[in-house]
């Protein structure tokens, strides 16, 4: 199978696409013929082995090469993707032949693939009926990160959530998580982001070029930075009393499950959450998406088309 080979950390170029020797599923294990799959800012920053920085980011390049290899990944790259099930493995009872599944590989990784086998207890779920799949390629990573920080910081009905950085992954989906549940949202993004981000559903949308952010007025429940670009102290003044700070750059990464694939199979199937993509490229182009996502001007998500 045609399959993405990394031969080292660093630019976009240390990506390739080879012929690699197609998976065989265990026992518990099945094979995924991958359709598309996202390529996301945990994806470029696993390759580029930037983890932040500070102690943080020491701390997240050691963490990297221990999991994913020393000196190059020794695993097919990519984390999130949507395909179909064409092989199960004996003792596989939740998944068969023919399911259209998404799912989070995890550290696993193996996306960036034809084919990739994942474990019958992995973060799995069958993909929104109404979705396609490069459109459910899309929703499993900002989705569960949008769900788990929200959540934790407790959006809910009622509740004023400002959003920093709303067209990337993660902010597109939190946008709009935050206002399925309940919440009043406002959010800060470029100039050209602020169209796409109203009509997600923020009420109130700022232009951070045109409005610091130590300019903007009022109390948010939450304070969700959705791109790790702004800190808990510099968003003091918008936090009210009781209120929450959460941010991705954090060393408290979201939990994977497969309920959670399952809530947002629910709200996409319902009309309450749709799929934001930016491009697609085809596989043998990895190295074009990877400086495009790189480049930091993508809205939502990338998709790589593998079928």
């Amino acid at each position: 199978m045609r399959a993405v080979i990394a031969n080292g950390y660093g630019v976009p170029e240390v990506l390739s696409v080879q012929e690699v020797p197609k998976p065989k599923p265990k026992s518990n294990e099945i094979l995924v013929k991958v359709k598309a799959a996202s390529l996301n800012s945990g994806d470029v920053r696993m390759r580029a082995l930037d983890g932040g920085d500070g102690v943080k980011g020491f701390v997240a390049k050691i963490v990297i090469r221990l999991l994913v290899g020393i000196t190059r990944p020794k695993r097919i790259p990519g984390s999130v993707l949507a395909g179909e099930v064409v092989e199960v493995g004996d003792d596989v009872a939740r998944f068969k032949v023919g399911d259209e599944v998404y799912a989070m590989a995890g550290f696993r990784f193996g996306a960036f693939a034809e084919y990739c086998v994942l474990p019958e207890d992995g973060t799995i779920a069958l993909k929104p009926k109404t979705a396609n799949f490069e459109e459910a390629s899309t929703l499993p990573f900002g989705g569960n990160t949008a769900f788990y920080f929200l959540r934790k910081a407790g959006t809910g009905k009622g509740k004023k959530v400002l959003i920093y950085g709303s067209t990337g992954a993660v902010g597109t989906s939190a946008v709009q998580v935050a206002k399925y549940l309940g919440a009043e949202v406002t959010a800060v993004s470029g100039p050209d982001g602020m169209e796409l981000t109203k009509q997600l559903g923020a009420s109130t949308v700022y232009n951070y070029k045109e409005t610091p952010l130590e300019n903007i007025n009022g109390k948010f429940d939450v304070v969700f930075d959705a791109v790790g670009k702004i800190s808990k102290k510099s968003a003091a003044h918008l936090i009210a009393i009781g209120g929450h700070y959460v941010t991705v750059d954090s060393l408290d990464v979201a939990k994977e499950a497969s309920a959670g694939l399952e809530k947002l199979s629910e709200m996409y199937d319902a009309g309450k959450l749709v799929a934001t993509i930016d491009r697609i490229y085809d596989l043998d182009q990895i190295v074009e998406a990877n400086h495009y996502v790189d480049s930091g001007r993508k809205k939502g998500s990338v998709v790589i088309r593998t079928a």
